[in-house]
């Protein structure tokens, strides 16, 4: 067996490379990948800042801080310290007690949320989601209304890959061949502007993408319905903004039937949005709040389920089945507490979350040349996240092809740029190029990532 991690961060020799693919190859099952596709994968052997390097030696600029999460970047040493401490101290220990990091992070989560919440930790977005589900569940029956079961969520979103989670959904293509899942998952159409399910103008919006939450909610019987869970923008479903008071309105008609809001922060959270949390750009309060991907800036797995205060005196009662019977191994792990403690510490003395906003403003203006584009129908812009819909001309909106789609991506590759595209979403619709630096990105950094995208854009149309 080779030893990966006393290997020195330069470019290997044929040999050497051909060896690990070949275990890559025998060993690893990739993530989001077809099988051809999977046996060639970039091998990365070493983060800096926002760039990755390869086996090779080549330099990648990480246009999406891996998948959505990287946004302190690569290399920050104070994370690797804040674990390798905490590892030395207590490296473990069940929440079934508590440990200090978990008191710690969870006093500062209330603060970056202006709380109060009641923070319950678990590892992945999915098991975020997946906990509030349950919670909120058992709440309505704590509460004296065990009928209110059923959760509306919207066409487009994605919430997670587990059975709960991947019901709540909206991506038919992530469902395939796992169907049936969870019960009680409805959608509804996504405030999707650029192609408005309800065929309105901006001029001719009454903001039906909201007011079709409060029809379903009637439809299925309000006392059946327990929650809504959004994210403020969708983001892996194609970087779609909604209107300026969409959430406003659909907190509003949620308090009106008495149903719960879970705001799916995992990708938003944690400065993306140019706020510390993406809702706090709408001016609302969610009943529960899941986090994940940014609060360590991956560097360890970690997320959290964070429940208005009020609610969780549901689950004061003295009754055997009062309490929330629920239980993760590792979720809440006290090295990863720490590192997201520290995380969050140094966002707020490097004042990240406004040099998001700064960053996102930026990269709009220098995007804007591709307005011009007429592969280019749209470009989203949320904090420091854009979504470039491509389409065949601007006139008819068709969605461009998987091989244009794959053109732009593989021209940015080959100048050095690692960007996304919504995949695996829904048919025929997985056309947007998707945009999200480390926060820690130079003003140079991102002047160079705007030039290529426009130049691999071009050069893709150029190709036909």
């Amino acid at each position: 067996m080779e030893n990966y991690s006393s290997r020195p961060a330069k470019a290997l020799g044929k040999e050497e490379r051909e060896r690990w693919l070949d275990k890559d190859r025998q060993y690893v099952w990739h993530q989001m990948q077809p099988y051809a596709s999977s046996l060639n994968p970039l091998v990365i052997t070493q983060g800096d800042g926002a760039w990755v390097i390869d086996l090779e030696g080549n330099r990648y600029l990480d246009a999406m801080s891996g998948l959505w999460c990287v946004n302190l970047g690569y290399s920050e040493h104070e994370l690797a310290q804040a674990a390798y401490e905490q590892l030395c101290r207590m490296p473990y220990y069940p929440l079934t007690q508590s440990h200090l990091p978990a008191i710690a992070l969870s006093e500062k989560l209330n603060e970056w949320l202006g709380g109060p919440y009641r923070i319950f930790y678990s590892n992945s977005g999915s098991e975020a989601n997946e906990a509030a589900f349950k919670i909120v569940r058992q709440y309505h029956a704590q509460n004296g209304q065990p009928t209110r079961w059923k959760f509306i969520s919207r066409y487009r979103a994605y919430h997670g890959n587990s059975f709960g989670a991947l019901a709540a959904t909206g991506q038919a293509v992530r469902k395939q061949n796992y169907e049936p899942l969870s019960p009680g998952f409805v959608h509804v159409p996504p405030p999707y502007c650029y192609r408005c399910p309800f065929g309105k103008t901006q001029e001719s919006c009454r903001l039906e993408c909201a007011s079709i939450i409060e029809e379903v909610i009637r439809w299925e019987g309000p006392d059946t319905v327990a929650a809504v869970i959004m994210e403020p923008v969708i983001t892996g479903g194609g970087v779609i903004v909604p209107p300026p008071e969409y959430m406003k309105q659909v907190r509003e008609i949620c308090d009106r039937y008495g149903v719960l809001l879970i705001v799916d922060e995992v990708i938003c959270g944690f400065g993306r949005s140019g706020r510390r949390f993406g809702h706090q750009n709408f001016g609302i309060r969610p009943d529960v709040v899941t986090m994940a991907k940014g609060i360590t800036s991956a560097y360890l797995p970690l997320s959290a389920t964070a429940v208005w205060a009020e609610l969780f005196d549901a689950f004061k009662e003295d009754h055997p089945y009062a309490h929330f019977r629920h239980v993760n191994t590792f979720g809440g792990n006290a090295t990863a507490c720490a590192l997201s403690l520290k995380t969050l510490e140094l966002m707020d003395e490097r004042k990240l979350v406004e040099r998001s906003r700064e960053l996102g403003e930026k990269l709009q203006a220098l995007l804007k040349p591709l307005w011009d584009h007429d592969n280019v129908g749209d470009m989203r812009f949320f904090g420091f996240m854009a979504g470039i819909e491509l389409v065949g001309n601007r006139k008819d909106k068709k969605p461009a092809s998987a091989e244009f789609v794959g053109r732009v991506i593989a021209a940015c590759k080959k100048r050095g740029v690692l960007i996304g595209k919504n995949s695996d979403t829904v048919p025929e619709m997985n056309n947007v190029l998707t945009l999200s630096p480390p926060l820690i990105i130079s003003d140079r950094d991102l002047e160079f990532l705007a030039r290529v995208v426009i130049e691999s854009v071009q050069e893709a149309g150029a190709s036909g």
